[in-house]
């Protein structure tokens, strides 16, 4: 199927070639260019053929098919020696730089005997020297086949390296790169960095650099005890290679480097990322780079006891890391010895044994902000939650096992649910045998407490609508089995989990009104089962009024409504003293902590921390000791309430400590994470806030919280970038990106959607538009669908206008700034729509000069008209008003498009709208900036100095005045300037 519309003629051929071009290496490109060559043959026009080819040769070399490659080049070279004339100086330079091509793919095809590679060199020397070219070029490649060989490599590169360089030198970075590689092969790691230190300073790059470079350095700067940098250039030098065929051996020491530091999850998750590879790479060299590496991981995996684990793979089959190990190794084995068999040494087989033998560098590194073990990524299967450090083992005798585990259960004790795991397990067995003991009962009542318990984790996880069919079924065992005061527990639970399920399709006040009238009723339905059932045993009947309490505190926390203060403390009173008169400590505590609450909820924040004081010193003296963590939380939240993060952050340390001694879940360690996160950002302290949101969100993760595990990490990825650690955050997103609920589309489209944004826009910090812009586009076109919220699409469509005019695409762009205004006349955005318009407008101006005025000034004729709305709706705006930085923005136009009379009118209006700065004003640096532009316009452009030079000596007086000296240095310094000029 032909990819794309058959050129009529030369000048259709041409823009074909060109719009190839701008796509990503792969096969479309590749099919698109052989089917351009095709193309080119039917005109007779040799220049179009040769460019065609060039294209296809790209395409091939790029793409990984170096079999292809030179075959191309011989046509190229045979239509050079029978027409040179079609060459101009252009095409001659390419075709001489591409003999290097060929080279390279020639040494990466085994079946290719030595003396034809030798031959092909010496084709080239001779060429070279008939072309009066100098000769450095080929003795980089002779070079090259002699550190691909494994011989005479020294006199090779000092034979290369000694020589000046040409035109046809392989660019900077790729020499800096080889020189680099000749030093690590002698084993010395410094003198190869302080050689690379120009590409991973980013001060040289090409095609493959410093991605190239980059996959090489990670060992060598963890030899040399830099770990940081090493983890600083594998996040920026991953994201420049993964998924590409062509750069398969760097992947291949990506996986290697996570294999070595202690990220053995990390590199299955980026060998899954990567599973393309085992199929797209057909060079046999970059299949064998790409699969040792691809070794090193899955043979420290196994080593770790981890073999059984599920691993991607080649096509066809289900792979565990084991059986993948097997089969990688073969390959590899059978590749290195072909290249030996060809090239008469043991070179490769020898270089595979130095990385499989090499010992792990560190024992951990954080690699990224979302720290994982090998256990994190093993497939869901029912275990034992972790045994916390002071929980009693798990009773190996049964009825002993049941006894514990309803004894605990009974006062709250985490350690339950170690039990509960243990006996789920037991019972699902098919060879269980119920014990036949009257101290354990039915098999039926053992059921029935699995079911209750599923279905507090059920609640726990908002499942609310799970959690009360789970309890009804309870229920109905326990009635079953003659326990009527554990159904009517069973039945209040099902009763305040059914009140906690969100009315579907309401208002969100309709919502609250709804729930309240819920859990009233629930309430209300919970006090006639307790009234009509006698003979409830203390720890029951205390379990029932926690559950009246909590109903009504529910109530209050959703509503807020002060007339439902009182009857959360009758409540709680009455749970207060029953629980008292039986001795019923974790009751007693419940009690109190809903006290609490109330106080809190109610606004009365001193009584909160007076009731939660009070409940802590009980706790210290009486216990429960597990309800301490989350007691010292709630004084943290409470202390955050009282701006007073310091001592929250006190407080919430503590608990995080004391939440080590019991299962994370117990005593929602994820919480603690997560409000110290909250503190840490009012005290300043954003880096130790993203550790705190991170572990937040796993916690969640490994609850099967996973919306609020995600939304947790959405946040903690906007913190990443807005503290500049641009890797880090883009990391992050493609990891919970590649999440299975995620591509599968089972994850809420809207959280995926703020995800991928955020990602976009990290990329867009990071520098790679083409990237940002082409994942802007795509979420544009999603959320144009996104009728509930036109809004947001407004505000997604404005970003991608800007980045389309950022690359130029100025056609696009005014596409999608119509889309975002159509958008925005549903749901108003007036202060993003109108930046996104006056960037647009800068960017045309800017880019195109007077010729892209026109364009320029339509888009902040629509800035003024949502500058005009906006008055006209009484918005006021966050910053500036948008009628200032409209004339701001007008007067930089004007400018850029030499309109300079109406440039220096606009500015003028600005600075009327501005008004001069006072002492304490903010708006001084704006101010500033807009007399600076004036200026400029003024003296510079209209060559007027003297008024300029009024304009802004005034200026220059003013803010020295007002003490606003970090503003001057750009009037100080244009000043000089024109009275220099004058």
């Amino acid at each position: 199927m032909p990819t794309a519309p058959h050129p009529q003629n030369t000048d259709e051929l041409y823009q074909a070639l060109q719009e190839n071009d701008r796509r990503p290496y792969g096969r479309t490109r590749t099919v698109t260019a052989e089917e351009l060559v095709d193309a080119a043959e039917q005109f007779e026009e040799p220049v179009a053929l040769v460019q065609a080819l060039l294209e296809l040769q790209e395409a091939y070399t790029y793409g990984s098919e170096p079999r292809k490659s030179p075959v191309v080049f011989a046509r190229l070279l045979t239509l050079f020696d029978e027409q040179p004339d079609v060459f101009d100086d252009r095409l001659r330079h390419m075709l001489f730089w591409r003999f290097k091509w060929v080279g390279h793919a020639l040494r990466q095809l085994p079946e290719i005997p030595l003396a034809s590679l030798r031959q092909w060199l010496t084709e080239m020397r001779d060429r070279y020297e008939k072309a009066d070219l100098g000769l450095q070029p080929y003795y980089g490649q002779a070079y090259q086949l002699a550190a691909h060989v494994g011989e005479n490599t020294a006199l090779a590169y000092e034979l290369w390296a000694g020589r000046t360089r040409t035109r046809l030198s392989d660019c900077e970075a790729c020499e800096i790169c080889e020189r680099a590689l000749y030093h690590l092969t002698t084993g010395d790691d410094e003198r190869a960095l302080r050689a690379w230190e120009p590409v991973l300073a980013g001060k040289e790059s090409c095609q493959e650099e410093p991605a190239r470079s980059l996959s090489y350095a990670l060992l060598p700067l963890l030899r040399t005890g830099r770990a940081d940098r090493a983890r600083e250039l594998h996040l920026t030098g991953y994201r420049g290679c993964r998924r590409n065929p062509s750069m398969a051996q760097e992947v291949g020491r990506h996986l290697e480097f996570c294999a070595l530091t202690g990220n053995e999850a990390r590199g299955l998750e980026l060998l899954a990322e990567n599973r393309n590879l085992f199929d797209e790479v057909d060079s046999p060299l970059d299949q064998l780079g790409f699969l040792t590496g691809v070794e090193v991981l899955l043979q420290r995996v196994e080593g770790l006891g981890h073999g059984e684990l599920p691993a991607p793979g080649y096509a066809g089959r289900t792979w565990t890391v084991a059986g993948l190990r097997t089969e990688v190794r073969g390959r590899a084995d059978g590749l290195a010895a072909r290249f030996d068999a060809r090239n008469g040494t043991t070179a490769h087989t020898d270089r595979r044994r130095t990385r499989l033998e090499r010992a792990p560098l560190l024992d951990a590194l954080e690699l990224t902000l979302r720290t994982r073990s090998l256990d994190d990524v093993a497939p869901a299967v029912p275990v034992a939650a972790p045994a916390p450090r002071t929980a009693a083992a798990v009773p190996e005798d049964l009825p002993e096992l049941i006894a514990r585990a309803r004894t605990l259960e009974e006062q709250g004790h985490p350690d339950a649910r170690a039990c509960w795991a243990r006996l789920r397990t037991l019972v699902a067995a098919r060879d269980y045998t119920h014990p036949d003991d009257p101290a354990v009962g039915p098999l039926g009542r053992l059921r029935a407490d699995l079911l209750a318990e599923e279905a507090g984790r059920a609640g726990g996880k908002d499942e609310y609508a799970d959690a009360a069919a789970l309890h009804e079924e309870a229920a109905a065992l326990y009635d079953d089995a003659g326990r009527p005061g554990d159904a009517v527990l069973a039945r209040a639970c099902a009763l305040l989990a059914t009140a906690e399920i969100p009315a579907e399709g309401a208002e969100a006040t309709d919502g609250t009104e709804a729930k309240a009238a819920a859990l009233t009723a629930a309430h209300a339905a919970m006090v006639r089962l307790h009234e009509e059932t006698p003979g409830l045993v203390p720890h029951q009947e205390a379990r029932l009024l926690r559950l009246r309490a909590t109903a009504l505190g529910l109530r209050l926390q959703t509503t807020g409504n002060e007339e439902h203060v009182a009857p959360v403390f009758a409540e709680a009173d009455l749970l207060h003293r029953f629980a008292t008169r039986h001795d019923l400590a974790g009751q007693i505590s419940g009690a109190l902590l809903l006290r609490a609450s109330a106080h809190a909820i109610s606004g009365d924040l001193p009584a909160a921390v007076t009731e939660i004081d009070a409940l802590l010193d009980r706790l210290k003296a009486h216990g429960p000791a597990w309800h301490l963590p989350r007691t010292l939380g709630m004084r943290g939240r409470i202390q955050l309430a009282l701006r007073d993060p310091q001592a929250a952050h006190a407080n919430l340390t503590e608990g995080l400590r004391l939440a080590a001694d019991w299962p994370a879940d117990a005593v929602d360690t994820g919480r603690l994470h997560g409000d110290l996160a909250e503190a840490c950002m009012h005290l300043g302290r954003p880096d130790e806030a993203l550790r705190h949101l991170t572990r937040s969100a796993e916690l969640d993760l490994r609850d099967g919280s996973r919306t609020d595990a995600f939304c947790t990490y959405s946040n903690a990825a906007q913190l990443s970038l807005d503290l500049g650690r641009v890797e880090d955050c883009i990391a992050l997103l493609d990891s919970l990106l590649a999440e299975p609920d995620v591509t599968a589309g089972e994850l809420d489209d809207r959280l995926v959607a703020q995800l991928r944004l955020t990602r976009a826009r990290a990329l867009h910090a990071g520098e790679d538009l083409k990237a940002a812009t082409a994942e802007f586009v795509a979420l544009a076109a999603e959320s144009a669908d996104w009728d509930d919220d036109p809004g947001s699409h407004a505000m997604i469509a404005a970003e991608t206008a800007a980045l389309l005019g950022e690359s130029g695409e100025f056609g696009r762009a005014r596409e999608a700034a119509d889309q975002a205004l159509a958008a925005h006349a549903r749901d108003p955005r007036y202060e993003q729509l109108s930046s996104c318009l006056r960037e647009l407008a800068r960017l045309q101006a800017q880019q195109q000069g007077p010729d892209g005025l026109p364009d320029a000034l339509a888009f902040l004729a629509d800035a003024g008209r949502i500058a005009d709305e906006a008055r006209a709706a009484g918005y006021e705006s966050h910053g500036r008003s948008l009628d200032t930085a409209l004339a701001y923005e007008h007067g930089r136009v004007n400018a850029y498009a030499g309109e300079y009379e109406t440039a220096l009118a606009a500015l003028e209006k600005a600075l009327a709208l501005l008004g001069e700065p006072g002492p304490e004003d903010g708006r001084a640096g704006e101010w500033a900036e807009c007399v600076r532009l004036a200026g400029a316009v003024e003296g510079i452009y209209l060559e007027r100095p003297a008024p300029a030079l009024t304009r802004l000596d005034a200026a220059l007086s003013h803010l020295t005045d007002l003490g606003h000296t970090e503003d001057l240095e750009a009037l100080t310094s244009l000043a000089a300037r024109l009275r220099e000029e004058e």
